[in-house]
């Protein structure tokens, strides 16, 4: 049987946060400025999952409902709740955007090919990029 203390919390290692280019819109000193994104827990991505479900009833079926994910406001939540920095909830910030929350500032700041570009990003950051074939194989090296 294998040593099981790598598994305790207190051994697992902890995700960096990252820094990431997300626009070359944003500079200092002549260089684009680098975006801190963290990951966050499977108990907050379960709960931004259910803040994005609602019941819908089902065509044809009286009485009958289906939970439905909005993937698009779960993936907004997903990148506002993993954003370090820049501090989307600083509301100097979204003043100069013209807009009120978090959300509305990130949308309105980047670009639509930016803005993708960021959603995928803090999906890698936070493992939804790695197939279960990569990780088989990794394991095999």
């Amino acid at each position: 049987m294998s040593n099981l203390t790598a598994f305790l919390a207190q051994n697992a290692l902890k995700p960096e946060n990252e820094k990431v280019i997300v626009s070359k819109r944003f500079v200092q000193d002549g260089k684009p400025i680098k975006w801190e994104v963290q990951a966050i827990t499977s108990e907050e991505d379960d709960q931004l999952r259910k803040d994005n479900t609602r019941r819908m009833p089902v065509p044809g079926k009286k009485g009958v409902m289906v939970p439905e994910t909005n993937y698009t406001a779960y993936l907004t939540d997903l990148a506002v709740k993993c954003t370090v920095f820049p501090n989307l909830h600083d509301v100097e910030l979204q003043k100069s955007y013209g807009v009120m929350g978090a959300k509305e500032v990130l949308k309105k700041m980047l670009l639509p090919g930016e803005y993708d570009e960021y959603l995928a990003t803090v999906q890698k950051i936070n493992g939804f990029d790695v197939g279960m074939d990569e990780i088989v194989e990794e394991a095999k090296n």
